[in-house]
Parts: C-alpha cells; sequence; structure tokens
C-alpha cells in the first residue's frame, strides 16, 4: 500500500501569542518524528493551495470574506478568545484545505491507498459560519464535500478521535444523511456540544467519555457504537480527524489514551475501508498539543497505516 504525507513549511507561519497551545512547534515535533528511517517509504509531498473558492464548499461566502477582512497587515488579530490570525494566516488556511482535498483526489485517483495531512491551524471546531477553538475553516468537511462532487462518493464517513468534540463537523452535516460523523470525546470539556443524544437525521453517532477515561473506555465506545455504524453505512471514503489531544500527556484535557490506542482506532478504520471503500482513507491533523504525546501519536498512526 502507498501512504503519502502531505505537509507544508507555510503551515509554520501561521503565529499564535506567546504561551498559545496551538503553537508552530506542533508541526515540527511530528516532522521529527517522521525523519527516522523507518518512515523513509513514506510518499511525501507539498500540501497544495487551495482556490479560494474551496471555502465555499462548506461555508457561506460571507464568512470566507470575513476570516480574509480579519488578517492583520502585521501582527496577531484576535477572532475569538482564543483564535488567531496573523498576516500568512489566509495562505496557510487555503494550504490546509488544498492537503485535504489533494488527499482526497490521491485516494480515488489510485496515487495512494491512504494520505495523513499535517497541517494547522485544525479545523473540526470550525462551524458554517464561525470561526472558534483555533480553527478557521473546517477542512474535513471541505473535504468531504470534495469527495462528492468531483468524485462522485455517495456516502462519507468522518471519524473524529479528538479530545474535543468537533462541534464545527456536526453543524455542517447535522441534517446531511450523506455524511455519517461519528465523534469520541470527553464530556464535559469544551466546546460543550457533542451529547449521545445528538444524532442529527440519525447521521451523527457520539460516544462521550468521562475525565479519566482510557484506552480501554475508548476501545469500547468505538466497538460498541461506531465501528457497527461504520458497518451498516458502508462508505466510499473514511476520512479521520486525528486529533491526539486524548493521549494521557496532554495538558488540554483529562483522558489517558496511549500512542498505542490511536494505533488501534487506525487498523480498525483501514479495515472498514478495505470493505466498502477500495482502502481509501484520508486523516487529516486535528488536536494535540504536548509535544512528545504528539508526536508519538502520530507516528503510531502514520506507521499504522503504512502496514496496509
Amino acid at each position: 500500500m502507498v501512504t503519502r504525507l502531505y505537509t507544508n513549511s507555510i503551515c509554520l507561519e501561521h503565529l499564535t501569542p506567546p504561551g498559545h497551545p496551538e503553537r508552530p512547534d506542533r508541526l515540527r515535533a511530528i516532522d521529527k518524528v517522521l525523519a527516522h528511517e523507518v518512515f523513509a517509504p513514506l510518499d511525501r509531498a507539498e500540501a497544495p493551495m487551495a482556490r479560494e473558492t474551496a471555502v465555499l464548499l462548506a461555508h457561506p461566502e460571507n464568512y470566507a470574506r470575513r476570516v480574509r477582512d480579519a488578517i492583520p497587515a502585521e501582527g496577531i488579530a484576535r477572532i475569538d478568545a482564543d483564535t488567531t490570525v496573523s498576516p500568512k494566516s489566509w495562505e496557510v488556511a487555503l494550504t490546509a484545505i488544498g492537503g485535504a482535498m489533494a488527499a482526497v483526489d490521491d485516494v480515488f485517483t489510485g496515487k495512494a491507498d491512504n494520505v495523513f495531512v499535517a497541517t494547522r491551524p485544525p479545523g473540526h471546531h470550525a462551524e458554517k459560519d464561525r470561526a472558534m477553538g483555533f480553527c478557521l475553516f473546517n477542512h474535513v468537511a471541505i473535504a468531504a464535500r470534495h469527495a462528492q462532487e468531483a468524485h462522485g462518493a455517495e456516502r462519507v464517513a468522518i471519524v473524529d478521535w479528538d479530545v474535543h468534540h468537533g462541534n464545527g463537523t456536526q453543524d455542517i452535516f447535522w441534517d446531511d444523511p450523506t455524511v455519517l460523523y461519528c465523534s469520541t470525546h470527553q464530556m464535559p470539556l469544551y466546546p460543550g456540544t457533542g451529547a449521545a443524544s445528538e444524532t442529527g437525521a440519525g447521521n451523527i453517532v457520539n460516544a462521550p467519555l468521562p475525565p479519566g477515561a482510557d484506552g480501554e473506555v475508548f476501545r469500547q465506545a468505538f466497538e460498541e457504537k461506531i465501528l457497527p455504524r461504520i458497518d451498516d453505512f458502508r462508505p466510499d471514503l473514511i476520512i479521520i480527524s486525528a486529533g491526539f489531544d486524548a493521549h494521557h500527556r496532554d495538558p488540554l484535557a483529562e483522558l489517558n489514551f496511549t500512542e498505542e490506542d490511536f494505533g488501534w482506532a487506525t487498523a480498525e478504520l483501514m479495515e472498514r475501508a478495505g470493505r466498502s471503500a477500495g482502502n481509501r482513507l484520508v486523516s487529516v491533523l486535528e488536536g494535540g498539543y504536548d509535544l512528545e504525546g504528539l508526536a508519538l501519536s502520530a507516528a503510531a498512526h502514520v506507521g499504522r497505516l503504512m502496514k496496509g
């Protein structure tokens, strides 16, 4: 199997205030761990910059304009309490979108079996018309719509194991039965959404986990609530919102996963992709704020993708 890695050094140029957890060093930590010789077979490529119109696959034009107008000529500007932009943030956002879209193109054209997109900032908190939680645009939502419009995908499954609920992805696909959104996340925790009772048009599957839950609890939730729904849905494509902040080292939450838990979940989703989606699987980086925990988790995830 061919596993492709998309990244781009421009993503280091989205700046946040000193002490902010979503910082350029996150990508440097992933780059460093994936430089090990065991990852030499990775097919590495530079994430391309998407056209501005790509934003409109998941967001209205007036919202895209508001984000662009918020970009400062210098320094850092705040969009909300914890979401900021800097002079290069527009180009960075389009590159994160472009990487996710290129990954979709690759798995549908056979250039790769699966792809990991290591870009920033994350995207799963971005609602249709609201930036929040470090996120400007929803990359996985745009990627799912691109798969449908450009490649005729009839059913796309998005699986989000970030420790924070992907309220933005849920908002965008709330009443769309062609997209299955499944999430494990800590509850209670930011952003306050993600109760099991939130089911949309029957296409939303939330499996909230209590503070202190470990990998065993995560695996049970995955096996009992998420994997059966994916089996029934039979997606043409699986997209992972790959946040690694449920790792026990992460400072922003209270779950106790290990890197092996992310490797296990990767394998389970690869098996489902093999059953119905011709192995097509795209993974997009979301959270993960302890650099060592992030590096270990990303390595386990990518290593498992490469095993096929």
